[in-house]
């Protein structure tokens, strides 16, 4: 049975309780941090119940918050996995210290190598692509086809995109960085502003909107933002989709940057086996299916075959890039963004 907490108390309320309740591990209990906020995780959740048996408690946060309370928890921690969203925050954990290393056979043969942690730390299991979108009446697809495109001065006052703190952006520079070096890398960011159609608001969704209602010409936002436009209920959401152009960039070359939905084993977890059956689940082809179907996310597992609107996406090259490189230079993609003043 699923059972699902929000972070409400105040942190030592809640170590307090986490002692407590670690105390013992529970054979047929899985407890997850979560800091994905999605209504198809529960049935990802509800499916791996009905296969194991085992039930599934979940706390829900912000990854920051749920990193803090790892930290204070410490050993006394009940939590067997944690789960987030991004490279960059990922790393975050990982530079805490918060992730045990796996070695499983399902993990390795499954996941590539490129999306997982070299040692076995961490995994992603759902694969978000980070497009540019672009008013097709006023832009010339030829003309932008690869992220390196963004800064050329052509499209001076064209681009809308989401603010630095951002960590897609954060991660989209960190592969900038580890391709290009820190000097092109910045050079690209700061043409990248001398280009903005606006200063930065807004997330995701809203970049797309700014094309559609002609704020600007270009945009960048996470794939899946534009699905579920294009499947929404509400019509001017489907009218705005069909106002752009989705491009998946660098398929000349290195392939479209991509990052995770990831998860990993916590330190000390008190249902260590469970949690590992637990991921290897998100790796099988029925976890896999539903991170596409209730959430437009790709699998990473090749063999998964996606239907109707999700397949007509999927034919695109992917950045091979391993992505705990994204982590390892996200220090130096802030400081660049602070360098450009990309606010």
């Amino acid at each position: 049975m699923l059972q699902k907490r929000r972070l409400a108390m105040p942190l030592a309320a809640l170590v307090a309780s986490s002692a407590m309740a670690s105390q013992a591990a529970v054979a047929d209990e899985l407890n997850v941090y979560s800091a994905r906020h999605y209504d198809s995780d529960e049935a990802l959740y509800a499916a791996f119940t009905e296969q194991t048996g085992i039930d599934v408690n979940v706390l829900e946060g912000d990854s920051d918050q749920l990193l803090q309370r790892l930290k204070l928890e410490g050993e006394a921690s009940p939590a067997d996995v944690m789960i987030t969203v991004d490279a960059g925050r990922l790393w975050r954990g990982e530079q805490e210290d918060i992730f045990a290393s796996v070695e499983s056979e399902i993990l390795n043969e499954r996941v590539p190598e490129h999306l997982r942690h070299p040692e076995g730390k961490w995994f992603g299991f759902s694969e978000r692509v980070r497009t540019i979108f672009i008013n097709p009446t006023a832009v010339d697809a030829d003309k932008i086809t690869r992220y390196e495109d963004l800064a050329d001065p052509t499209f001076e006052g064209q681009v809308c995109i989401r603010s630095s703190n951002n960590i897609y952006n954060q991660s989209l520079l960190a592969s900038m960085i580890a391709h290009h070096g820190e000097e092109a890398a910045e050079e690209w960011a700061a043409g990248v502003v001398n280009n903005f159609a606006r200063n930065p608001e807004g997330g995701d969704t809203d970049q797309i909107r700014g094309v559609a209602s002609g704020q600007c010409d270009i945009a960048v936002a996470n794939h899946y933002y534009y699905a579920r436009l294009v499947n929404s209920d509400q019509q001017a959401d489907r009218e705005a989709a069909e106002k752009v152009q989705v491009i998946f960039p660098n398929q000349g070359d290195r392939g479209a940057h991509v990052n995770v939905g990831g998860a990993g084993i916590v330190k000390g977890a008190p249902n260590e086996e469970n949690a590992e059956r637990f991921l290897e689940f998100l790796a099988s082809d029925k976890a896999q299916s539903l991170f596409a179907i209730d959430n437009y996310e790709f699998p990473v597992v090749d063999s998964v075959e996606l239907e109707g609107f999700m397949a007509s996406l999927d034919d695109y090259k992917s950045d091979e890039l391993n992505i705990s490189a994204l982590g390892e230079h996200n220090p130096e993609a802030v400081r660049i963004f602070d360098r450009v003043n990309w606010r």
